[in-house]
């Protein structure tokens, strides 16, 4: 089914596209909120975060929250697109243009001394070439703004998802899942931490041999990959796709050793649940998988991070068990094939839209708070939650302002790149073992075994088709990156 079948086609489409999908734009949104009190509850109303934060790291908490609705939303618009070439122009041009805006300011808040994001001035060529592919937080750490290091993870999913989509293996989210959780646990204490880095890196020299040599390894992979159907494009694709896998195991700069897993897990932990919606596997075998990925997530922390003391661990545990219920309620109230039981205030969608400029914009807000001391007498707990309120709402006009202008015709010009290049509607190459007249989203059955592998895919029925088409056709330009 064709997004667009005319004027009045059109509107149907993103009405239906809109009301199905408005549960992940409003848990977006809401994740967004929740890395906003993180960062901004550091400078005012302390006593409410020394409070919840007894209990809940919200930050944390929040970034788990999108990084499971990533997971989700991500692997419907590859694939939807059918190919590789279209994802990448997707996602190019819905991160990039405010990636870009996000670190131009927080260089000018540095040098207008309204932000310290001096750390880049140290190595400027290395950091611009860790900029480049969004990799900084496992190549050279830079991350600026720093809420950024987020995106590194978003990029190695978005490059693993690819490879494996080339070759045909994308559907076995569930095995994919466990298995990087089972590595959290197994391996997460003992990972290096930047060790690339520093065995790359000359005695007083900028970090620039990792930078380049990752970049153009994975450059050109991708050039292979959205170049060629053949094996040679799925041998670029798993090129970049172990690059990224190199980097996440051995150069993560932030937060933790297990991170790189637990978040990894959890992206296709979403994938998962995304095929159980699609019917593509059993909706029990995936629960009993999440079930299974959540516990092991949890472990490696608790396990970890038992240096960090138990109410580090307290904090780690609420996270992640909070964030898979979270999920896991969004989707029994608002998700589901024609099943919804509610319906999601169209407020809470507008925020998810404008969450990833919400996310990247927030802490160059709050630096210039920061930067200005005479806001910072000491206030009463009322006129810190005025204060906290009116910053909430300079980072929420300023995002609307930038989605609008920005992000928006970005994303529809990357629509009309995309089907320039005959990859808008799935028209792409199919994937290696599926056969091409087969829908991307046909339903396929279970595993004889009930083991926690996706099924795979069969030849997809036209109601199958139809059903695919029509709950992912939301994806290409309205979700992913971080919040």
């Amino acid at each position: 089914m064709s997004e667009i079948t005319g004027p009045r086609g059109e509107l149907t489409a993103r009405e239906s596209r809109g009301a199905r999908l408005a549960w992940l734009d409003a848990l977006r949104g809401f994740a967004a909120l929740c890395v906003v009190f993180d960062h901004g509850s550091t400078l005012l109303l302390l006593p409410v975060r020394s409070f919840l934060y007894h209990w809940l790291n919200l930050g944390q908490y929040g970034v788990f929250v999108f990084f499971m609705v990533s997971g989700y939303i991500v692997p419907a618009s590859l694939e939807r697109k059918g190919s590789v070439r279209g994802f990448w122009i997707s996602r190019a041009f819905r991160l990039y243009p405010m990636f870009v805006i996000a670190v131009a300011l927080a260089l000018v808040a540095s040098f207008t001394r309204h932000g310290s994001y001096t750390s880049a001035g140290a190595a400027p060529l290395a950091a611009v070439l860790s900029w480049l592919l969004m990799l900084q937080n496992v190549n050279t750490g830079l991350n600026v703004p720093v809420v950024t290091w987020t995106l590194s993870y978003e990029m190695i999913f978005y490059l693993l998802l690819a490879a494996l989509f080339s070759w045909g293996e994308h559907r076995r989210s569930g095995w994919y899942a466990t298995a990087f959780a089972a590595a959290a646990v197994a391996v997460g204490g003992v990972l290096p931490m930047s060790a690339l880095g520093h065995w790359s890196r000359v005695p007083g020299d900028e970090p620039l041999l990792l930078s380049g040599v990752t970049d153009a390894l994975i450059l050109a992979g991708l050039a292979l990959a959205v170049r060629s159907r053949s094996w040679t494009g799925r041998a670029g694709a798993s090129v970049a796709a172990l690059t990224g896998l190199v980097l996440v195991t051995f150069n993560q700069n932030y937060p933790y050793r297990w991170s790189g897993c637990v978040i990894l897990a959890l992206m296709f932990s979403g994938t998962l649940v995304y095929r159980a919606e699609q019917r593509q596997v059993s909706r029990v075998g995936a629960a009993l998988v999440m079930a299974l990925v959540l516990a092991l997530a949890t472990v490696a922390g608790t396990w970890h991070g038992a240096r960090y003391g138990y109410h580090w661990q307290l904090q780690w545990v609420t996270s992640v068990l909070l964030a898979g219920a979270t999920f896991g309620l969004g989707v029994l109230l608002f998700g589901g094939q024609g099943r919804r039981r509610f319906r999601v205030p169209r407020w809470c969608g507008w925020l998810g839209a404008i969450s990833f400029s919400v996310y990247v914009l927030h802490p160059l807000v709050f630096g210039v708070y920061r930067s200005i001391p005479v806001l910072h007498r000491k206030h009463t707990l009322p006129d810190q939650a005025l204060f906290f309120a009116g910053l909430v709402a300079v980072i929420v006009g300023l995002s609307a302002l930038t989605y609008y202008l920005v992000e928006k015709p970005m994303q529809r010009l990357g629509h009309r790149v995309a089907a320039r290049a005959g990859y808008e509607t799935g028209s792409g190459p199919a994937p290696a073992g599926q056969d091409p007249a087969a829908a991307p989203g046909a339903a396929a059955g279970t595993s004889a075994d009930g083991t926690p592998a996706d099924a795979a895919a069969g030849n997809g029925t036209p109601a199958a088709a139809s059903r695919s088409a029509s709950s992912s056709t939301a994806v290409a330009g309205g979700s992913g990156g971080s919040p």
